[in-house]
């Protein structure tokens, strides 16, 4: 699958697929004379090397030449100001209840207009690693902001030569058009003190105005591509995948999902002390084909947060580009990064594709788990979920805690225990369509549900190798689950130290009250937004079935 950028005349006309008020604002401001396109990733760099603010390093970026770089191109560093994590309440989306287009829109054609005194740059990547889905996308940045196109650029996949042969082979998908993202960080508006990142999905644009986190612009961009991959027979994953190559010829592929923080990183990339031969898909996105079940990374590189590679770590090798990190000179007085959040928290950097020497950009075998990873302390570290409406609406109130890579407004509890769907805070259509294409991987595809705490456990650390450990048996085939208790569609594993009493009246009513969370938070789903993201009576219905379990449980 491909987008379109040219149109024959008969398809340029109101009402059509690839026409809408946003996009033609957002695409004419493309084709200004003041905008000039940048032909490569190596004319990005200099670009970014040059602009004011930039830190360049000592530090090698390893193989540069092969991401299309000088052979002796260094890691860039920039930063931005106090904002270093993404902010939700800036987002806007059209279509969605509450969301006022004609008063955005004015607001664009403003964001425009003023930036016909700057000099703007155009650059293009691909979404999508193989020719059964590929987006072509473009961003206009201004000057003065080069760090964050180049990054852009790197993050996504570049135009080489192999990638612009592949997309030329990939068949054009009827109605869908290239993404136009339209950018000024300079951009500054009294109702939007912490800027507006607007996006029309369905016409395959967004604005990303007065933000300057490079987080907003990779996730910016996914939003839209995770869009066009859901209407057209995929499920969106922000989550990571692998493959476990077994001895005896078997395929083992997991999917497995959670925000920032959660490990799904860590459980992605995790080797296993060589136990397994094992194949990364990618760590943060990825779309599985609903009806073959095969999956597909968006991008070919890491976007990761650099607190977890300290000074001297092997990783730090495969470092491209940097941002909001200190600075500091080593030993040999060569400028390096200081990767740990000293400066400020949730230093980011991105990891070239060589850091995970087993990558593919696509797994053909369908996948045969899905693990939610939750941080709920009444859970116990692993639970089995049996049937797709249970496995789904859990995915749907994946329980989780804030993390630095959100910039949260004041008085949020990073330690409050909330609800992200699917671990995607970046949805841009209604929650239904999640719901039920992630009950079909289980109910059609047959994939097995499990449910992983990675917090604490009723005051107990989950540790990591709590976590591998239960993973490696599951793997293996020696996972021996039972039913948990009377719960007829929940199944356990009972990992020593962290056996639930389910005698105990008082762990249960904690259990029930995060089962009443959940409930909760799918019923408002009926009436947040004037319903938009309701979900079927079946999901409700079945987190019903578990709470009526728990209070004959504490009679």
């Amino acid at each position: 699958m491909s987008t379109q950028a040219c149109f024959p005349t008969s398809d340029i006309h109101t009402g059509s697929p690839y026409f809408g008020r946003m996009r033609t604002i957002i695409e004419t401001a493309f084709y200004g004379n003041n905008v000039v396109r940048v032909p490569s990733v190596r004319a990005a760099y200099e670009l970014a090397k040059n602009s004011p603010g930039t830190v360049v390093t000592d530090m090698p970026i390893y193989h540069g030449e092969t991401f299309g770089l000088p052979k002796d191109a260094k890691v860039l560093l920039f930063n931005d100001g106090a904002v270093t994590g993404r902010t939700a309440s800036a987002r806007r989306i059209a279509g969605q209840p509450g969301v006022d287009t004609d008063d955005l829109n004015k607001k664009l054609l403003e964001a425009v207009y003023d930036s016909r005194y700057k000099k703007m740059y155009h650059a293009e990547v691909y979404i999508g690693l193989d020719p059964e889905f590929m987006v072509k996308a473009h961003l206009l940045i201004p000057e003065g902001f080069e760090n964050n196109m180049y990054s852009w650029m790197l993050n996504f996949q570049y135009r080489s030569d192999e990638y612009v042969r592949m997309y030329k082979q990939s068949k054009p998908i009827d109605g869908e058009g290239d993404i136009y993202i339209f950018a000024d960080p300079d951009f500054r508006h009294p109702e939007h003190p912490q800027g507006l990142a607007y996006f029309d999905p369905e016409m395959n644009c967004a604005a990303i105005l007065g933000m300057r986190y490079f987080g907003e612009y990779k996730k910016g961009t996914l939003t839209l591509a995770w869009s066009v991959a859901a209407r057209n027979g995929y499920v969106a994953c922000h989550g990571g995948q692998k493959r476990y190559n077994l001895p005896d010829g078997k395929k083992f592929v997991a999917s497995v999902f959670g925000l920032s923080g959660s490990g799904k990183s860590t459980i992605t990339h995790n080797k296993h002390n060589g136990k397994y031969d094992v194949t990364i898909l990618h760590d943060d996105a990825f779309i599985i084909n609903s009806e073959k079940g095969f999956s597909i990374a968006m991008e070919p590189t890491y976007f990761d947060k650099t607190a977890d590679y300290p000074a001297g770590c092997d990783a730090n090798k495969y470092l491209l580009t940097v941002q909001n990190c200190g600075a500091t000179s080593d030993e040999d007085d060569n400028i390096v990064v200081v990767t740990e959040d000293i400066r400020n928290g949730n230093g980011r950097a991105i990891k070239s594709k060589l850091w995970s020497p087993n990558r593919v950009d696509k797994i053909d075998e369908p996948i045969n788990a899905i693990f939610w990873i939750m941080k709920d302390p009444t859970l116990p570290p692993i639970l089995k979920v049996k049937g797709g409406a249970l496995a789904s609406v859990m995915g749907a109130t994946l329980a989780t805690k804030r993390s630095t890579a959100e910039n949260l407004a004041k008085g949020i509890d990073m330690n409050m225990l909330v609800y992200e769907p699917y671990a995607n805070p970046f949805r841009t259509y209604p929650l239904k369509e999640d719901y039920t294409k992630f009950k079909s991987l289980v109910d059609d595809l047959g994939a097995d549900c499990y449910i992983i705490n990675t917090g604490d456990f009723m005051g107990k650390k989950v540790k990591p190798a709590d976590t591998l450990g239960i993973i490696e048996a599951i793997v293996d085939g020696k996972a021996e689950f039972k039913q948990w208790g009377p719960f007829e569609n929940l199944e356990i594993m009972e990992w020593e130290g962290f056996v639930p009493d389910l005698t105990d009246k008082d762990y249960i009513q904690k259990l029930q009250a995060g089962m009443k969370g959940r409930r909760r938070f799918v019923s408002e789903r009926y009436i947040v937004k004037d319903g938009y993201d309701q979900l079927p009576a079946e999901a409700l219905e079945s987190i019903e079935d578990l709470i009526s379990v728990m209070c004959d449980m504490v009679k």
